[in-house]
């Protein structure tokens, strides 16, 4: 997969050599003030796209957090690929968080979906199905099924998701980014052994949101 060795998720890198080239066109025309603003932006930037290493946990039945973020849904919802009632987590992630996004499980990619939708802010519960997002439904080792969606918010307008149908998957690898702001919610089966609570933080490839029975 990409960014696997990149200490900035390479997507952002368009981002800032275009933010670093406004920045120094002012600095050469004196604008300092400008500059300083532009600077700082191109920093920010930088910033977003970080790409840190995270320790994966090494229970195969683990499942680990897709994003950084806060959980802001956990309970009972139907997932429409599967059309099946499963137990969703939902993270939310800020400006500030990282947004490279890594698989929940080791697995198979059974099958891939996206859906073109509206920009609704992701805390919004009509977010989930009237919101743009992009999903992997995953076999893990036990046979059981999982699905994880990325999903755009009101900033952010780019998913990016690498994996294909028939793919492989290790749990905590980088599959992929959301631009500027966003949410991932992960559906497990209703038997999950479920290990986080509303409002608890995690971090992408590190958290364990619960165990796969």
């Amino acid at each position: 997969m990409r960014n696997d060795n990149t200490p900035i998720a390479v997507e952002g890198f368009p981002f800032i050599a275009a933010a670093g080239f406004v920045t120094l066109v002012l600095a050469l025309l004196s604008l300092k003030f400008l500059a300083i603003i532009a600077l700082i932006l191109t920093l920010f930037i930088a910033y977003f796209f970080r790409n840190p290493d995270r320790v994966i946990p090494e229970n195969e039945n683990a499942v680990v957090a897709p994003a950084d973020g806060v959980v802001i849904y956990l309970g009972n919802s139907m997932e429409e690929h599967l059309n099946e009632e499963m137990t969703k987590i939902s993270i939310f992630m800020s400006v500030f968080n990282v947004h490279v996004n890594r698989s929940p499980i080791s697995g198979r990619i059974k099958d891939t979906f996206y859906c073109r939708g509206k920009f609704l802010d992701v805390r919004d519960e009509r977010a989930t199905f009237e919101n743009e997002r992009a999903g992997l439904l995953l076999e893990g080792p036990l046979g059981t099924s999982i699905v994880v969606v990325q999903v755009a918010g009101l900033i952010a307008r780019r998913i990016v998701c690498y994996p294909r149908k028939g793919d492989t998957v290790k749990r905590g690898e980088r599959y992929g980014l959301i631009r500027f702001g966003s949410r991932l919610d992960v559906y497990l089966p209703k038997n999950a052994d479920v290990r986080i609570a509303v409002g608890d933080k995690t971090f992408a490839g590190e958290t364990i949101l619960g165990y796969l029975q």
